[in-house]
């Protein structure tokens, strides 16, 4: 496994691509994309940050979600992976990762826009991990449309199910579970700060997230649970040529950042693990951001 050095600079850090048009059906495999994302699978080194933790991670399939599975278990943590049946190519290959680095993966297919699914995945994630204590908020649905007249009835209920409503039903499912010194982790986005124009609906549900997670974090922190969130930029995900981006867009991607180039999802991870671990102990209520230099509040 080879390593970044010590010290790197952002700028070159990573590639500078320059996707091609393309599309994909949603949900998007990263099998599929053109050029592959970076997930940190051959970069990402752990230190026992995580030693023992039973963690739960939606999304876990591609993109930021598996790099962040990838992470936790190098960091000695044990992985319940939740994904979309279509996914299913992807998650084998991020599950057999978490397992070459000795931890357990326990793959869990379904639908989290119905509620029923979202209660069964967190007793699955109790039952086959012996516990829970990191909760990763992290599946997401994201389609641009040129106009508000375009977004279909079903497309904002589908959108706000994935990204809003399966948050909140999992916390709470997961609550009961959570001892005291647990961390959960939603993942929201520059767009809660900057809405692009194309993407009203998808936007809107990352505003909702940023409160809810301000909102939970200090109703949970007497009882000693962390509520965190990350804020991702411009990410290369299967999120984006499955319509998270018009194809004609593409190319450009992420070039709008001061780094002049989109991010990578093993650029996220650390992220993430540094949220869940005891590290961040003082850390509630924070929105962490990590989006090559754009501005927020």
């Amino acid at each position: 496994m080879r390593a970044l050095p010590r010290r790197t600079n952002p700028v070159t850090a990573y590639e500078q691509i320059e996707p091609p048009e393309q599309s994909q059906p949603e949900p998007g495999l990263d099998a599929k994309m053109t050029p592959k994302a970076d997930l940190g699978e051959d970069t990402y080194r752990g230190t026992g940050r995580l030693e023992g933790r039973k963690a739960l991670v939606t999304g876990a399939d591609s993109g930021i979600g598996a790099a962040t599975a990838i992470a936790f278990a190098r960091e000695g943590a044990d992985v319940v992976m939740s994904y979309l049946p279509e996914e299913e190519e992807d998650a084998a290959r991020i599950a057999n990762l978490i397992e070459k680095a000795g931890r357990k993966a326990v793959k869990v297919p379904g639908d989290l826009k119905d509620s029923s699914v979202c209660r069964e995945l967190v007793e699955t994630a109790v039952r086959e991990l012996g516990g829970l204590d990191i909760l990763v908020n992290n599946a997401g649905k994201q389609v641009a449309q040129k106009a508000l007249a375009d977004i279909e009835d079903v497309q904002f209920d589908h959108t706000y199910k994935t990204n809003v409503y399966a948050m909140f039903w999992l916390t709470r499912a997961a609550l009961p579970h959570l001892p005291a010194g647990p961390s959960i982790i939603n993942t929201t986005s520059i767009q809660a700060y900057s809405p692009s124009e194309t993407l009203v609906d998808y936007a809107s549900t990352k505003g909702a997230i940023n409160n809810f997670t301000k909102g939970l974090a200090q109703q949970l922190a007497p009882k000693g649970i962390r509520v965190n969130a990350v804020a991702p930029g411009p990410i290369w995900t299967p999120l984006q040529p499955s319509g998270g981006q018009l194809p004609e867009d593409l190319p450009e991607f992420g070039k709008d950042t001061p780094l002049g180039r989109a991010g990578q999802p093993a650029e996220l991870a650390p992220a993430y693990v540094f949220l869940a671990s005891s590290e961040s102990s003082y850390v509630i209520g924070e929105t962490l951001n990590v989006n090559g230099g754009m501005p927020t509040p």
